[in-house]
């Protein structure tokens, strides 16, 4: 047991010591390495052919849904075998489906997914309209969960076993029984109708205006999210306190900040991150319920319309948009680890 237990602190204090090594000179960690360059390319070979996979199955699955775009479009009609000709052709459902997705599938590498059968417009335009309220809605709400479920998460860590970690846990659990409808509603109920503090509809106009109507729809996105980080922040970090390297720098009199800053954390990272890629298609889909409650015209609330309205072209564009976002954020996340945590490379080169 003696030689298992020098062993691993010898393993430990080697590690740490490639880490200073990696994050001391640029050129290692795996970066400007073959080896980097590979797993990068990989990574991208990856992306494009989950990004193809996701586009067939967004595409095909049109053909499994109930209904047709052609009775919708010329809906309170009764139409001659001339305007359905006329319709079917103008949008394209006339041809083979395979021809049918290899025009959108080009047409979406430039931005256009066809028309919107509801508003008779360019789904990118119709997005357009839709997107900048959902993406200001999604990046104030990822401010919110990276500052308090890291600093939860942090602080419960730091505080191990103490009332303030039990403290904290018992907070995240409380919010994590919340759903986000339920938590739009008390946030409207007591801040907006009994406060008056904020607005109850609507996402404003101008920039600092868009803000202010945001804060509520933020906060309710943001609840579920943030316990999530903040348990996976605190679990991550305990186990990285509790390793043998970390207590042989504390015991040669490095300072308990600097330890905690740059590896403790530091190494934390790895599974925060992986998490935070998966918020992304969360927050993206979860903004449909806030959205809804608070009235806001976002994407969220257009794919709910467009799924009731058999407005297939826009569908496809929301659920394409998502996925990518998806898959993009995650890869970003897989190429930049070797950057934030040099010895993960190392310990990769090693093996």
């Amino acid at each position: 047991m003696a030689l298992d237990s020098s062993t691993g602190a010898a393993t430990d204090t080697v590690a740490f010591a490639a880490q200073d090594a990696a994050a001391a000179n640029p050129r290692t960690g795996g970066r400007f390495t073959a080896a980097g360059l590979r797993r990068v390319a990989g990574k991208l070979g990856s992306l494009v052919l989950t990004l193809f996979l996701a586009s067939l199955l967004v595409f095909f699955s049109r053909f499994l849904v109930p209904g047709d775009p052609v009775t919708f479009l010329l809906r309170g009609r009764k139409p001659s075998p001339e305007a359905i000709a006329q319709v079917t052709a103008q949008y394209g459902l006339d041809l083979p489906p395979w021809q049918q997705y290899v025009n959108w599938l080009l047409g979406a590498l430039q931005g256009d997914f066809g028309r919107s059968l509801q508003y008779r417009q360019d789904v990118s335009t119709v997005l357009g309209d839709r997107l900048p309220v959902t993406l200001m809605l999604v990046l104030m709400a990822g401010i919110l969960i990276a500052i308090v479920g890291l600093a939860a998460g942090i602080v419960a860590a730091l505080n191990r076993g103490r009332a303030l970690d039990r403290l904290t846990l018992i907070g995240l659990t409380m919010l994590s029984a919340i759903p986000s409808f339920v938590g739009s509603i008390v946030l409207i109920a007591i801040f907006a109708v009994q406060l008056g503090w904020f607005p109850t509809f609507g996402s404003g106009e101008g920039f600092a205006d868009t803000v202010y109507h945001l804060v509520l729809p933020s906060i309710a996105l943001a609840i579920v999210f943030v316990v999530l980080v903040g348990k996976v922040t605190r679990s991550s970090m305990v186990e990285q306190l509790d390793r043998e390297h970390v207590e042989v720098a504390l015991s040669r009199g490095l300072k308990r900040g600097t330890v905690i800053r740059r590896h403790v954390f530091r190494n934390a990272l790895g599974p925060i991150l992986t998490v935070s890629g998966i918020l992304v298609a969360g927050l993206l889909v979860a903004s449909t319920i806030v959205e809804a409650a608070f009235g806001l015209a976002g994407m969220g609330s257009l794919l709910v319309q467009s799924v009731d309205r058999l407005d297939f072209p826009v569908v496809q564009a929301i659920v394409m948009f998502v996925v990518t976002a998806f898959v993009v954020v995650n890869a970003i996340i897989d190429i930049a680890e070797p950057w934030i945590d040099p010895r993960s490379a190392a310990g990769a080169a090693a093996r």
